[in-house]
């Protein structure tokens, strides 16, 4: 039986229909990364779970139990939910470790459950008496956490709880909080825009659109097998370009790409990722381009190029040493698995090797 199992969520806020039928199911011990733009529905999803905000319709299962939906509405206190805010929202006047132990019962609020929840997340102990505004946001949002899990709950709902970190913060607090929520062997369902973030921490990743979500899978599966083209350049920033596909290729404005066992003929759309994208300044072999923006990373760099003389905008990745500058001719070619869309119906038609 599934930690979470959502049917048929509806909730609409005046005339916006927020969440339109969405069905959802979370692993036990799992990680899931709901995945979305802003606006989307993600909060609302976290905050029905948590018995925050009632929906208009459906049903909603943690483990074994109804706790909305057939004339039921289980009380929030009641769920053994925990739930930590996009802001941490720690409690200023509280120092660490009564933060920490402020949903315990009074019985449990001294002894070592500070110190054990100190040392999950990854914090010394030495800042139990610190007051939140003497804390960094990484350490905040860990401390948040740790308030979350102390009364082992059956769930942790975590809503965009990095946004708010500097860049140099994300990556090490999100690290931190996956590993304290795999030491206490929690069920967690984290919602972001962001997604690297989505795909680098879960098991399990949802895209929401349209108050619905639209592909539920693994992070590799999201990544390569997008169920449409709109998913692969959410998710990867992928360049999908017209083809005609005949005999196992693909005529596109990048060439002709192998798909061997494609079954397709005709129209077609073909998925191609930055990474797939070869960029070479000395080669006579590929299709020419031009280099119209660069955004550099240090490790590696985002080219933005025209296939020339008039053809569309593709984006390429290539490392950061070998970086042409703005204005430069390349060449490109595609390697790799190249996906194919039918652009009358949805679903990936063929992976293949090029």
């Amino acid at each position: 039986m599934s930690a979470l199992a959502t049917q048929g969520l509806v909730k609409s806020f005046g005339d916006k229909l927020v969440l339109s039928g969405l069905d959802l199911q979370v692993n036990h011990g799992s990680i899931t990364a709901i995945l979305g733009p802003s606006g989307c529905g993600k909060t609302t999803l976290l905050r029905i779970v948590a018995g925050f905000v009632e929906p208009d319709a459906g049903v909603v299962r943690l483990g074994d139990r109804t706790v909305v939906g057939n004339g039921r509405s289980v009380a929030p206190q009641r769920r053994r939910v925990g739930y930590v805010p996009q802001e941490g929202a720690l409690f200023p006047h509280l120092d660490v470790a009564a933060n920490i132990t402020f949903g315990l019962p009074r019985a449990l609020r001294g002894g070592p459950r500070i110190g054990e929840m100190l040392e999950l997340v990854e914090l010394p102990r030495s800042i139990a008496g610190r007051y939140p505004h003497e804390l960094s946001g990484g350490q905040q949002q860990r401390v948040a956490l740790a308030r979350a899990l102390a009364p082992e709950p059956a769930m942790v709902l975590l809503d965009e709880p990095f946004s708010s970190l500097d860049a140099s913060l994300r990556e090490g607090t999100g690290r931190s909080v996956v590993r304290a929520l795999r030491a206490a062997v929690a069920t967690a369902v984290l919602v972001t825009h962001d997604q690297n973030e989505a795909l680098s921490l879960a098991d399990q990743v949802g895209v929401m659109r349209k108050g619905r979500l639209a592909q539920v899978g693994s992070p590799t599966e999201v990544y390569r097998a997008p169920v449409d083209p709109e998913i692969a350049v959410f998710v990867g920033g992928a360049t999908v370009l017209p083809a005609q596909v005949y005999d196992g290729l693909a005529r596109c404005a990048l060439g002709v790409l192998s798909v061997p066992h494609a079954q397709a003929r005709g129209d077609a759309q073909v998925l191609i990722r930055p990474e797939q994208i070869q960029v070479d300044d000395g080669h006579e072999d590929g299709v020419a381009a031009r280099v119209t923006e660069v955004s550099f990373y240090g490790h590696d760099a985002a080219l933005r190029l025209d296939l020339l003389p008039s053809g569309p905008h593709v984006v390429a990745r290539t490392i950061g040493s070998a970086v042409p500058p703005t204005g430069a001719i390349v060449r490109l070619r595609v390697s790799g698995a190249v996906t194919l869309f039918d652009p009358a119906r949805p679903g990936a038609l063929a992976t293949d090797l090029a």
